[in-house]
């Protein structure tokens, strides 16, 4: 019997596009401006949101399903954007206004609605039980990670000069010069990323699940393990004649 990876209800994924141009993420801070002026102003709903959806849990033990689907759009118009421009470079399509789900953009993102919450786990896990997980983000983001926790936008994280900043200038750099992605350098930065969202949903009380300290690189999620178990025949073996 193997042993099963437990599968985290938030899914990233992200599909390089493999005519993403030279130069163009020269000039992606300047043609992304409208996305950050939006995102501005959606983050900040998000903590209020959010904020409403703690006392909810508290009270009810349930997330409010509204108040839920406006911080998943949040977050996939947030993830979008950033893979767009300086989370990832991973395309040169424009990033489409919306907060629901777009089947043709090569980035996606999705959270598996909790049908129940702990009550008491509100109370602490985003702040006491997801230290740990700030300390690592942090070293992802540069510290940036206090615009997500001090109400900010966080549409800027990458551009905090952390490790996913570092990277996708590399990338860049690459692009540049050469005309190609580094496809390793691409699948690691996306498990970065993914790393990151996965705190995101944890401390917007989306979910209980903590998230694993693992990453889960590539440009989709790793599938969850089963349990393989043998089947046993209920057939009774045959005896040897005598």
């Amino acid at each position: 019997m193997t042993s099963p990876q437990n599968a985290f209800p938030l899914r990233l994924t992200g599909e390089l596009d493999p005519d993403v141009g030279r130069w163009q993420w020269l000039f992606k801070w300047l043609l992304a401006i409208p996305h950050f002026i939006v995102l501005f102003f959606l983050w900040i709903g998000l903590v209020i949101s959010t904020i409403v959806a703690g006392f909810a849990i508290l009270f009810t033990g349930r997330y409010p399903r509204g108040i839920f689907d406006f911080n998943v759009g949040v977050l996939r118009w947030t993830w979008r954007v950033g893979f767009y421009s300086y989370s990832a470079l991973g395309t040169d399509k424009y990033p489409p206004f919306s907060l629901a789900d777009d089947p043709e953009y090569p980035a996606r993102l999705e959270v598996d609605y909790p049908e129940n919450l702990s009550r008491g786990l509100v109370l602490v896990k985003w702040w006491l039980l997801a230290i740990p997980q700030y300390l690592i983000v942090a070293i992802f983001t540069g510290g940036a990670w206090s615009a997500w926790t001090d109400g900010g936008d966080g549409w800027l994280y990458a551009s905090g000069g952390g490790l996913i900043g570092l990277l996708v200038f590399f990338c860049g750099l690459a692009l540049l010069f050469t005309g190609r992605y580094p496809r390793s350098l691409y699948d690691f930065v996306l498990g970065l990323n993914r790393w990151v969202f996965r705190v995101v949903a944890y401390a917007g009380l989306m979910t209980d699940t903590y998230p694993p300290f693992r990453l889960d690189s590539g440009s989709t999620e790793p599938p969850a393990a089963t349990d393989t178990v043998t089947p046993v025949s209920t057939t009774a073996a045959p005896t040897a004649p005598k």
